[in-house]
Order: C-alpha cells, then sequence, then structure tokens
C-alpha cells in the first residue's frame, strides 16, 4: 500500500484525482473489485489529501461521483445483456456468495444496494443483480447515491485523517518510526479483513451444509 501511495504522490494533480477516481468506477462497472477493491483507491486519495498532496473536497467529490457513475453502469450492463457476466469462471466459483446476495435483495429491497456498498464483494456484484431484478432504475440510483456518499465520504476521511497523522509523526520522530506505525495499523486492518472474510465464509459454509452433501433435507429419504 505504500508503494501504490508513493506512486500515486508522484503523479500531479489530475492524474490523481482521475486515477483514483478511474479504479473506483471500474470497481463495479467492469466488476474490478475482484482485483483491486475501489476502497484501497479511495482511501489512498484521502491519505494523499492528508498529506497536502491533492484537496481532500476534491477528491471526495471524484469518489462519491465515481462510485455512483461506476454502480449505475454496472446496473445497466446486466439490465441490457443479461446474466452472463455471472457465468464467467471468477464468479462460478463463488455462486454461494452470489445466491446470498440475490437472497438479500429478495428480503431488503433496493436497500441492499445502500448496505452493499460497504460489503467488498457485494459492492461489485449487487449492481448488476439490481440490474438482473425488477428493481426501477430511479428507486435503484436513490440508494446508490446515498450508499456512494456514505461509502464515499467515509473512505476518504479515514484515508485523510491518517495522512495527516503520518506526516505529523514523520516530522517529529522520523521516516522509520512513521513507516512503523502504518506498518502496525496495515497489519491490524489486515488481521480484521481476514477474520471478517473467515466469518463470511464459515456463515456461507453452514448455509449450505444445511441440507446436506447431496442437497436433500435431513427428513428425505435417502
Amino acid at each position: 500500500m505504500h508503494t501504490i501511495t508513493t506512486w500515486l504522490s508522484g503523479l500531479s494533480g489530475p492524474l490523481v484525482y482521475a486515477v483514483v477516481g478511474a479504479l473506483v468506477f471500474c470497481e463495479d462497472a467492469l466488476f474490478f473489485g475482484f482485483v483491486l477493491p475501489g476502497e484501497t483507491a479511495a482511501i489512498l486519495g484521502g491519505v494523499l489529501a492528508g498529506q497536502g498532496e491533492v484537496s481532500v473536497w476534491w477528491i471526495t467529490v471524484v469518489v462519491v461521483f465515481a462510485a455512483v457513475l461506476g454502480d449505475s453502469t454496472g446496473y445497466a450492463v446486466t439490465h441490457h445483456f443479461g446474466d452472463r457476466i455471472l457465468t464467467t469462471r471468477v464468479l462460478r466459483r463463488r455462486q454461494n456468495r452470489i445466491d446470498r446476495a440475490r437472497r438479500m435483495i429478495g428480503e431488503r429491497g433496493a436497500a441492499a444496494v445502500f448496505l452493499a456498498r460497504f460489503i467488498a464483494f457485494l459492492r461489485a456484484l449487487m449492481p448488476a443483480l439490481a440490474g438482473l431484478s425488477d428493481m426501477p432504475y430511479r428507486r435503484f440510483l436513490l440508494f446508490n447515491a446515498l450508499g456512494g456518499l456514505c461509502w464515499g465520504v467515509s473512505c476518504t476521511a479515514l484515508g485523510y485523517f491518517a495522512g495527516a497523522a503520518f506526516t505529523r509523526i514523520e516530522s517529529k520522530v522520523g521516516l522509520v518510526a512513521a513507516l512503523a506505525l502504518l506498518a502496525a495499523v496495515l497489519v491490524a486492518l489486515a488481521v480484521w479483513a481476514y477474520r471478517r472474510r473467515r466469518g463470511e465464509r464459515d456463515g456461507e459454509g453452514g448455509h449450505d451444509g444445511e441440507d446436506g452433501e447431496d442437497g436433500r433435507g435431513p427428513g428425505d429419504p435417502r
């Protein structure tokens, strides 16, 4: 992450906005979220703002706009071209999570679009599933915009305060101590993300095993 931040900080202001916005947009519009979550790009943009490389206000506007536009594009792609995207090799291996997302739409409706914005895998997939459902675009756009606004502001704010703290620490105790602090934060975030993903997998495994390995319920004849 530090390497990416260094690379971005070497770009001019307009290029930073363009790169961060493109990564956030492509997460949902082109399903790049399976490779590089837009959340990472948004936080990095905030870090650079905290270090004075770009404006925190403009990077927030870019992130929010790219998030809303990316979701809308993902919705339009599957709304017009059908569910062929779900048959790709990457998604076939995640069928359980796709089914979970579909159940979420069925149970919560458009509110699922807002909630999915804060969950990495669902953030990249939910707009496409909403496009496959009967959800009207206006309703989708409302919850998409609310989710994009809350998510974009929170991610850039998190990066901004982390970047500002990094700059202050670096000026007082040197680069080595600042990097050590940043590494400790990243390790803590990695452990938290791993535990959350493991919990999600365990939950999905438990759900899939409820009816038995062969798909029959416990009371069905063998």
